[in-house]
């Protein structure tokens, strides 16, 4: 994992462990579901960036004789696996308690403390998600934010990004919630406030879950780097036809590549050899993140 994206999580797990200290502690004062469930999903979001450092430890260990191509796709799996908790730990049991106190609210204590811990909260959360938004500039290029989240192979960055954006969202709603609480006297609002929360997280959580899973069945590469290597062999004045190519990212940085190629039929087998060679080393320099590459010549009569 890029050293930025590294930034990013610390920075996370940093703001989130604070926070969920802050809304626990909201919590005891109050007895707010709403800050329980904000408690909930700090402590959640602080287990999830603990699971991404873990998978891009993970990630680093040497190819084996049982997984040859390495173990890239780790950061893959800790990420769907961050989804789940995001889910479980935070969605249900929000969506939940969201529900038990609609049907049965009661009075909140000191609910001046829980605004004050949700201002608090989301100033701190505030400098969080710009640290993963000036980390994902680096990366992101013009494309714009969904489809970087959608495309991106790098999977701590929007993962982080979105966590952090449902967790700024999520005390926004909680702020609204015990404010209204406060100004109209109904404690039903605190309900309704963590069951949006429930909502925004189950939300959240699916979209994680569903780039992921691509992720880890596997993905072509980029379109920019599957042109890349569509031109070096297509312009080499030796490769009659391209006949087929199929790319899937073995991780973030590594790609596999396997073509078949036609190549001229006045070419003799070691000829033949010598340009596949040729054409590996002219990929490998020209996409940095190429891995195993496997050239197949589709042969004709004479070669």
């Amino acid at each position: 994992m890029a050293t930025t994206g590294k930034k990013t999580i610390l920075a996370a797990l940093i703001a989130n462990l604070g926070i969920a200290i802050a809304k626990f502690a909201g919590f005891a004062i109050t007895k707010s579901s709403t800050m329980l469930a904000e408690g909930i999903h700090s402590s959640a979001d602080s287990a999830n960036q603990l699971l991404l450092l873990l998978g891009t430890r993970r990630a680093k260990r040497e190819p084996s004789s049982k997984h040859p191509f390495g173990y890239g796709r780790e950061r893959y799996f800790w990420s769907f696996v961050v989804a789940l908790i995001l889910f479980s730990l935070g969605s249900l049991f929000a969506i939940y308690e969201g529900i038990e106190k609609i049907r049965h609210p009661h009075t909140l204590n000191n609910a001046s403390w829980a605004i004050g811990i949700l201002i608090f909260g989301i100033f701190i959360e505030s400098f969080s998600f710009r640290t993963a938004i000036v980390e994902a500039k680096t990366i992101k290029g013009e494309t714009t934010w969904s489809k970087f989240v959608v495309r991106s192979k790098q999977p701590e960055i929007p993962v982080v990004l979105l966590e952090d954006a449902g967790a700024l969202f999520g005390m926004v709603i909680a702020l609204a919630a015990i404010s209204m609480v406060k100004i109209t006297g109904e404690p039903i609002w605190d309900g309704v406030g963590t069951l949006s929360i429930g909502i925004l997280l189950g939300v959240i959580a699916t979209i994680l879950a569903r780039e992921m899973h691509s992720l880890i069945i596997g993905e072509a590469a980029t379109e920019e780097d599957l042109s890349k290597i569509v031109s070096i062999i297509e312009n080499n004045s030796q490769v009659s036809k391209l006949v087929e190519i199929r790319t899937q990212h073995l991780g973030p940085e590594e790609i596999l590549i396997g073509v078949r190629v036609s190549f001229n039929e006045t070419l003799q087998t070691k000829e033949i050899a010598n340009l596949i060679n040729k054409l590996e080393a002219d990929i490998r320099f020209e996409l940095k993140n190429a891995g195993p590459i496997f050239i197949e010549p589709e042969l004709t009569e004479g070669n």
